[in-house]
């Protein structure tokens, strides 16, 4: 089993993907150039967090029209996992690979907090490990991560149960005082209708090890190297 960690020009949190990755989980992973074209030996692909190419233009747009894109489209294709981490999310709805738009917070900062999410759905390749409705804690470092999408999409997303997770507060509870960024519905993570690509803003390689405060992002991980491992 491998997994490709991508890199573009301002990429930042691609390190801490492979040591999670390798030096926690003990799993093969690789950091690849954006301008690789053939991802065929990898099993699976994330998208980690940062500010490809300074968020000029739109955040993830340049990003999204580079060659390796041809690429992990082909990986999703095959029914191969990606995960797109903040701007990796941004990457993926802007390649066409998820539904929706990420635009500016509500409030036009950069938010970097924990937030609690719940989990929405287990029936993903990166949810698995988790119960359905359980609430987890995972931070979010951000400014546009205010997820957009018509009312048809919408409604499509709900009832496809692609909406991954949501933040709510401790108890699990929807609230705009809980919505760090505005999002619609609360939605902070989506997969597409094929179910092996997902998006999420929250920073699961960040919540990966007890001393950073939580360990609940590592299922999340964990739920991705099971996948692979069964199919």
């Amino acid at each position: 089993m491998k997994i490709a960690i991508v890199q573009f020009g301002g990429s930042n949190c691609d390190l801490d993907v492979l040591h999670v990755l390798k030096d926690v989980m003990g799993i093969d992973a690789e950091l690849v150039w954006y301008k690789e074209n053939n991802l065929d030996r990898f099993d699976g692909v994330i998208i980690p967090g940062g500010f490809s190419y300074g968020d000029y233009l739109r955040a993830g747009a340049i990003a999204a029209r580079t060659p390796i894109m041809d690429s992990i489209k082909k990986i999703a294709n095959e029914g191969k996992p990606v995960m797109g981490i903040c701007n990796g999310f941004q990457i993926l709805a802007e390649s066409g690979l998820l539904d929706g738009a990420l635009a500016t917070n509500r409030y036009p900062k950069f938010r970097c907090e924990w937030t609690h999410l719940r989990v929405e759905t287990t029936n993903t390749p990166f949810t698995s490990k988790f119960k359905k409705g359980e609430i987890i804690q995972i931070p979010i470092a951000h400014m546009e991560g205010n997820f957009y999408a018509d009312s048809i999409t919408l409604d499509k997303l709900n009832e496809n149960e692609q909406v991954a997770v949501r933040y709510v507060d401790k108890n699990g509870h929807l609230s705009n005082d809980v919505n760090p960024n505005g999002s619609q519905e609360n939605i902070a993570g989506i997969i597409n209708a094929e179910r092996n690509v997902i998006g999420l803003m929250p920073h699961p390689e960040r919540a990966s090890e007890s001393i950073l405060g939580s360990e609940d992002g590592i299922k999340m991980f964990h739920s991705m190297v099971d996948y692979i491992s069964h199919n």
